[in-house]
């Protein structure tokens, strides 16, 4: 079997993690286009990287290139990941005639999806590229929930959470060394983590205000974006900058892990795949939403070392003073790495994609017709609207 994996971007962490994961594990032939103009475009295990630049949703230009690479390519499935790469990629495999098309969802809020507002266009070009595929996978009940209300079939989802490889996020002492002695930390300090992109909704600045009442503590932001700015200034407003650091992007966050004493997530949307690392790292982990912990409370299975935030706003801070009183109990000592389960095991992950295949490799595929959606009139008899470009795709 060769599957073609289409991204829109592989910048560290999020869906280009769980593709890298994926990849590894899955028994075929794999291959990767990504659709970013730029940013790191690895993936190790030796899996072939293509880039098709493309910086638009409604893209007719990429999606030839990528036609033009998929039937090149012959390709027995294209799996598809992230917004712009299921509306131009499901396209384009049902132009280039690949018999299964499978999409994963990694991120679909109530009022964003992937960073852009959910407006009647952005929804309408999603589900018209949704009708060329066979099955959507959704990373949680809540996305699947949301595609169902968006009028995705019942029979077209299905879930299959995001994972972590536990073994990567190891607790190493030289590691956590480095990061403090670069950081500027000393051993003694309790340091107090966030992990993930800067944005609003995941509420970091909750994180900024609650560690000004946690005193002779430091708060380590791990990621980047566009409220990086903002929460600097609200640093210098809560009179705690001097105490807030920011660590950027990073390839991983294994060391950055390891450089903290507490980790904290106060956003109440999430999935919790962060707080799953900081976990397998030896963190005690307070955390607004984390569906694979939240899932072991109910069954009366609680992870040692983990609290679930209320949404009262002294919540946080108390919690906050509370871990670090243990940690001086525990005299800096790290808990032991945990798990919420194999359900959440990268190697699960893989096992469920790879029984997908096999599965719709038995299902015929759904019909072909979607010219109208980009003028194409090629492949039913008549001249194409516009010429398939020539040149080495992977460089396109």
């Amino acid at each position: 079997m060769r599957v073609l994996h289409v991204i829109s971007t592989l910048e560290p962490g999020g869906a280009g993690q769980q593709l890298r994961l994926l990849v590894r594990r899955l028994p075929y032939e794999s291959e990767v286009v990504t659709l970013a103009p730029a940013g790191a475009a690895d993936v190790p295990g030796g899996v072939e990287v293509h880039r098709i630049t493309t910086t638009r949703d409604h893209d007719p230009a990429a999606v030839r290139r990528l036609r033009q690479l998929m039937r090149a390519g012959r390709y027995d499935v294209v799996h598809t990941h992230l917004y712009r790469a299921c509306v131009q990629g499901r396209i384009a495999a049902r132009l280039a005639g690949v018999p299964h098309v499978v999409a994963t969802e990694h991120h679909l809020g109530t009022e964003t999806i992937e960073g852009r507002r959910v407006s009647p266009a952005v929804r309408a070009l999603y589900l018209a590229g949704e009708r060329l595929g066979q099955v959507t996978i959704a990373a949680s009940p809540a996305i699947a929930g949301r595609l169902r209300s968006w009028g995705v079939p019942e029979r077209r989802i299905t879930m299959i959470p995001k994972a972590i490889d536990a073994r990567e996020f190891r607790f190493d002492p030289a590691l956590r060394a480095a990061a403090r002695a670069r950081l500027g930390v000393t051993p003694d300090v309790p340091v107090i983590g966030g992990l993930g992109r800067l944005e609003p909704d995941k509420r970091f600045d909750l994180l900024i205000r609650a560690v000004a009442e946690v005193p002779d503590s430091v708060l380590l932001l791990v990621g980047d974006g566009s409220a990086r700015a903002d929460l600097e200034r609200l640093a210098v407003i809560a009179g705690v900058a001097d105490r807030v650091l920011f660590a950027g992007a990073v390839a991983h966050p294994r060391e950055m892990l390891c450089a903290m004493d507490v980790f904290a997530s106060p956003d109440h949307t999430a999935f919790g795949t962060a707080t799953l690392e900081a976990i397998a790292a030896g963190l005690p982990a307070v955390y607004g939403s984390c569906m694979p912990l939240e899932e072991r409370v109910a069954a009366r299975a609680t992870v040692r070392g983990t609290h679930r935030l209320s949404l009262d706003r002294e919540s946080l801070p108390r919690a906050l003073r509370a871990e670090v009183l243990c940690l001086a109990e525990r005299r800096g000592r790290r808990l032991p790495a945990r798990s919420a389960g194999v359900r959440y095991d990268a190697d699960h992950l893989a096992a469920s994609v790879g029984r997908l295949y096999e599965r719709i490799g038995d299902r015929p595929g759904p019909r072909r017709v979607i010219a109208p959606l980009l003028g194409y009139r090629g492949r039913f008899g008549r001249k194409n609207s516009f010429p398939l470009p020539g040149g080495n795709v992977r460089n396109a």
